[in-house]
């Protein structure tokens, strides 16, 4: 189980952590404490498998730097030995190199092609936007997203969440490994009564 293999790994932890956004959180997921080999190949089956049960139709697997970069290599790696489904994959660097082979992308060429972003998590949707500024420059099209969690709570100044809105907006469906809910289910079946109303108390203040 995702949630299990997450906090086994100390990717997910309870108690009170404050956001970047200021919000005080019952829980707190560190996607970059997938650091070893053995953590990212099981974290990018599960992907793997999310993806493989989906009908996106896509041509390139698509990781936003930097945390997306490992991540697109293994699943594509795993969806190739797997799943038999052999995709291109490709990523970005924060700034455009201008020696060498140069330019924004490395990796597949994505040039008019659907693209599959995997990311970690969304919060404000931020590297979402980033990316289909850049995408859109050699026109590429965001067919979907895959992320670790989705976080399920409205998004600042909105009464939805970053995903639902991404969803929205663009027409895509963006999907997840796990989610507030399947956290909240967790929590209930085995940690304490205080921990459970935290969780309840968070749901009803931010929940979308």
């Amino acid at each position: 189980m995702f949630i299990e293999f997450a906090l086994e790994s100390k990717v997910l932890k309870f108690g009170e952590f404050t956001l970047k956004s200021g919000r005080i959180s019952p829980y707190f997921f560190n996607a970059g404490l997938f650091n070893s080999g053995s953590q990212l190949a099981t974290l990018a089956d599960y992907y793997a498998q999310k993806i493989a049960q989906s009908n996106i139709k896509y041509d390139v697997l698509f990781g936003p730097a930097y945390k997306g970069i490992p991540l697109v290599a293994a699943i594509s790696t795993v969806l190739a030995l797997k799943y038999n489904i052999d995709i291109p994959y490709a990523f970005d660097r924060k700034e455009a190199k201008a020696h060498g082979e140069g330019g924004v992308f490395v990796g597949a060429d994505m040039t008019d092609k659907k693209v599959l972003l995997v990311d970690d998590v969304m919060t404000a949707g931020t590297a979402f936007y980033e990316s289909y500024d850049k995408l859109k420059t050699i026109n590429a099209e965001i067919a979907g997203v895959v992320l670790s969690i989705d976080r399920q709570e409205k998004a600042k100044d909105s009464n939805i969440s970053a995903t639902k809105k991404i969803s929205q907006d663009f027409n895509i469906p963006v999907l997840a490994v796990t989610n507030f809910e399947s956290i909240f289910e967790y929590v209930k079946e085995n940690l304490d009564k205080e921990m459970i109303n935290k969780f309840k108390d968070y749901r009803k203040k931010y929940g979308s």
